[in-house]
């Protein structure tokens, strides 16, 4: 059991414990620091990431190299179009004495990779929403917890999109972060083939257990904030609302504008982002820093934004 004298060492400690994980996340991965600290902060707040990008980009690799050094178990689930809710959650079969048993699926494991899952239809994708929200299944009238921590980073590919099942935004807004993963820059990109061509394999190190991921996340909320820092949170979200006395800009651009799991993912957030950045309670600049993939995809553009190319990015950037 992790045992501190008072938050402040923890916060210390967790601080410690972050620069680890990174350090060792960075082993194999190369260049991609602002996703792995996005993966991290979704993991201590209890989230879920959402991550668009190419294939090729090593998002599996990512999420197995984190789950190695947090010692976790990781499942990856490649969701195809024939895919079952039996297939993640897992079934009550029948044994040799007749009787039912149930066998896990997949889901029940720390770190979930949901590969793809803009390819499965939406019986099969409201199956795991709903695990990641309630964290347990139910199967033949019997709740099944999950083992905490736990953790979903579904993919999606933003250039082939025949023959996909788009999450719906009540459905996206699940998700904590909506993480864009772009292409490594060309002094990356020739490390990672230097890397990866040769004979050299990079082992990860044990930076936490899950007793410790545990503490952290409720540490993440005993983290005191301002009320202007709450005030700021609430009055971005506020200002993505066109109808509601939102900003003029909202006005223009946007269709529909963030719910209030916007306000709270941004305070939980910044909590996190203070505490990975070695401070004990977080401003208005930590809000700022995780507001772009928490606000990403909970605002829905209207026809004349689409029209003259006027990105989510572009909103937030102008609302900041």
């Amino acid at each position: 059991m992790v045992q501190f004298k008072n938050d402040k060492e923890a916060a210390d400690a967790f601080h410690q414990s972050y620069l680890q994980l990174t350090k060792e996340v960075s082993k194999v991965i190369v260049g991609q620091d602002r996703v792995v600290k996005l993966l991290i902060s979704s993991i201590f707040c209890q989230g879920h990431s959402l991550l668009v990008g190419v294939p090729g980009l090593a998002k599996t690799l990512l999420i197995h190299t984190m789950a190695s050094a947090l010692h976790l178990k990781f499942n990856r689930i490649q969701f195809t179009p024939d895919l079952m809710p039996s297939d993640i959650l897992g079934a009550e079969t029948l044994d040799k004495e007749r009787n039912f048993k149930f066998i896990l699926g997949p889901i029940f494991a720390n770190i979930i990779l949901a590969d793809e899952i803009n390819r499965t239809p939406p019986k099969t994708q409201s199956a795991l929403l709903e695990a990641m929200q309630e964290y347990s299944v139910t199967i033949g009238g019997k709740n099944h917890p999950l083992e905490k921590p736990f953790f979903v980073l579904a993919t999606q590919n933003p250039i082939e999109q025949e023959g996909t099942y788009p999450l719906p935004e009540a459905q996206l807004d699940r998700f904590m972060f909506n993480i864009n993963l772009d292409y490594p820059t060309l002094a990356s990109e020739i490390e990672i083939v230097k890397n990866t061509t040769s004979e050299r394999e990079q082992s990860v190190d044990q930076v936490m257990t899950a007793d410790e991921i545990k503490f952290y996340q409720q540490l993440v909320r005993r983290v005191p904030v301002a009320d202007n820092v709450i005030e700021y949170a609430v009055k971005l979200v506020h200002k993505t609302r066109p109808n509601d006395g939102g900003d003029e800009l909202a006005k223009q651009y946007l269709e529909w504008g963030a719910g209030p799991r916007a306000s709270q993912f941004l305070v939980l957030g910044a909590k996190c982002n203070a505490l990975m950045n070695g401070k004990y309670s977080p401003d208005i600049e930590d809000v700022q820093s995780v507001a772009e993939p928490i606000l990403r995809h909970r605002i829905v553009r209207n026809f004349k934004a689409e029209s003259e190319g006027i990105t989510e990015e572009q909103i937030i950037t102008r609302l900041l």
